[in-house]
């Protein structure tokens, strides 16, 4: 460990450590008991997906999104998301029979087209996220949409602007660690890449996969495009980054100019013909991020405020884990994004950036491949010896956070850590693979089938209070109230709206007054 990253560690203190906040965001796909997608409309006594706090869907209709509140403990945001999953369960439950897919990588998908996008009324506001999801699936297809995975939101306190950008160099720097321990999708269904190009090897009949791969979510496979391929954005500051999101946000790019934003018929194709529609179309393991007014971009709020914190977006849903995340990989993020805080951080180069584009691909295809060589300053190294090097400087940092609360939680999780490092068949890409190989007669379908189904008798069996149930219930009849308000206030034509809310002078400081939430 670096003196410099020794001193600045010493200089936090146990009353800042303890004001480290977190929150998730879960994605799941609706499933069938046969591993189908689950074709229904969102059920309306989940609440309305435009204005529920906690219960929402991401791009499918078909694709629920679970959101916890911002917590002073990893404990306080697992309880928190798993009494959301209680309710959710509860209301399929009575529905019918469908659950919660387990995996990150899709059930079995239906033609692309009939893939349905999610639906928020008739609002100005919904008919924008319904027509920003159109947009994707013009431009990336629809099954990529499909994916899903678990959001982390992380800060500390005074943190400055800088600082986030420099932690999140660091973190594109080291996120090949997070994809190695934490990984868990190292094979899919074969309908995810019929008719496309792929390096996945055939497993058992229907399914595919990659013998030493950790997350296919995050590789080749996952959320890439050649248009997107073209941005090298910086992360050296703030002003750079805003300058190139601009530009990623105001320049026509031809291919999308064709599809037009309209169709013959007058439906709406897509929000505009720049290269990216809204700023959540820019795909990174992680964002830096601040709260927006209503009717506010998030450039202009990044811009105008500052980051507030940062969401991490590279984490795999794991199949073993009843809400897909557990206390100790938690507690492990924490420290590592603490360690992407305190340890120097120098700009980033268009050389790196591509380095680090190829150290993604090859740990999602490879990771667990022995010997496995990454790039770090224009040198080759093994993945291993510089994910033993991290965790190392990890310890005292694991150290500091038990000190200031309590216990040996973290420095368990950095411990943990390690001994995988050096053990892959411990992972969960390697336990996927071993269950889907060993118990589901090569299944991929069959091995999460049987996951979904044991988290789904599970999560149904624990305790609910009627309290708890009749708080969801209020939360489900305030949300559909509120969505009737915004639509009765809405007074200006849709095209005039969406004309305003890509306007590049939203994107600016100068103030706004309407919002799209991706």
């Amino acid at each position: 460990m670096s003196n410099r990253l020794q001193e600045r560690l010493g200089a936090l203190s146990a009353a800042r450590l303890k004001g480290m906040r977190r929150g998730i965001e879960k994605e799941s796909l609706r499933a069938l008991p046969d591993g189908k997608l689950a074709l229904t409309p969102h059920p309306l006594a989940l609440g309305s997906a435009l204005t529920h706090p906690h219960i929402t869907t991401d791009f499918s209709e078909s694709q629920l999104e679970l959101i916890t509140g911002v917590h002073a403990g990893v404990e306080s945001a697992l309880e928190e998301l798993t009494q959301v999953h209680q309710f959710t369960y509860r209301v399929l439950d009575q529905l019918g029979d469908e659950r919660l897919w387990v995996s990150s990588m899709p059930c079995g998908l239906p033609t692309d087209e009939t893939i349905p996008i999610g639906r928020y009324g008739s609002s100005n506001v919904g008919r924008a996220k319904s027509v920003y999801r159109m947009g994707l699936s013009h431009r990336y297809g629809r099954r990529m949409q499909t994916i899903s995975g678990i959001h982390y939101n992380w800060s500390l306190p005074d943190v400055s602007s800088e600082q986030y950008f420099a932690l999140i160099r660091n973190f594109r720097r080291h996120a090949f660690l997070l994809l190695y321990l934490f990984g868990a999708s190292p094979a899919l269904c074969s309908s995810f890449v019929a008719g496309r190009p792929h390096e996945l090897q055939p497993l058992g009949d229907g399914s595919m996969f990659m013998p030493h791969g950790t997350s296919l979510r995050m590789g080749r496979l996952g959320y890439q495009s050649d248009a997107q391929a073209s941005l090298a954005v910086s992360y050296n500051s703030l002003d750079g980054y805003g300058a190139s999101l601009q530009d990623a946000l105001t320049r026509p790019w031809p291919a999308y100019e064709s599809i037009g934003i309209r169709n013959l018929g007058g439906d709406y194709n897509q929000l505009g013909t720049s290269l990216l529609q809204i700023e959540n179309e820019f795909y990174g393991t992680i964002r830096p991020k601040r709260v927006i007014n209503p009717g506010e971009r998030p450039l202009h709020a990044l811009r105008e405020r500052g980051v507030e914190y940062v969401e991490v977006r590279l984490m795999d849903l794991d199949p073993f884990e009843t809400v897909g995340i557990n206390a100790q990989t938690m507690r492990f993020i924490d420290v590592f994004l603490l360690h992407c805080l305190l340890s120097d951080s120098p700009d980033d180069t268009p050389e790196e950036i591509a380095d680090l584009a190829r150290n993604q691909h090859l740990t999602a295809a490879r990771g667990r491949e022995p010997g496995l060589r990454l790039s770090r300053g224009g040198r080759e190294v093994t993945l291993t010896d510089w994910g033993i090097e991290l965790v190392d400087e990890c310890l005292p940092i694991a150290a500091a956070l038990d000190a200031a609360q309590g216990g040996t939680l973290h420095t368990d999780a950095v411990n943990a850590a390690r001994a995988a490092l050096q053990n892959p068949d411990s992972l969960p890409s390697a336990r996927v693979l071993a269950a889907v190989e060993q118990q589901h007669a090569n299944s991929f379908i069959g091995f999460v089938r049987a996951q979904s189904e044991q988290t789904r008798a599970a999560l149904l069996a624990l305790p609910f209070s009627a309290e708890q149930q009749a708080a969801f219930e209020r939360m489900t009849a305030e949300s559909i109230q509120e969505q009737k308000r915004i639509e009765a206030a809405d007074t200006m034509p849709f095209e005039i709206y969406r004309e305003q809310y890509v306007s590049p002078a939203r994107l600016g400081i100068a103030r706004g007054r309407m919002a799209v939430a991706a």
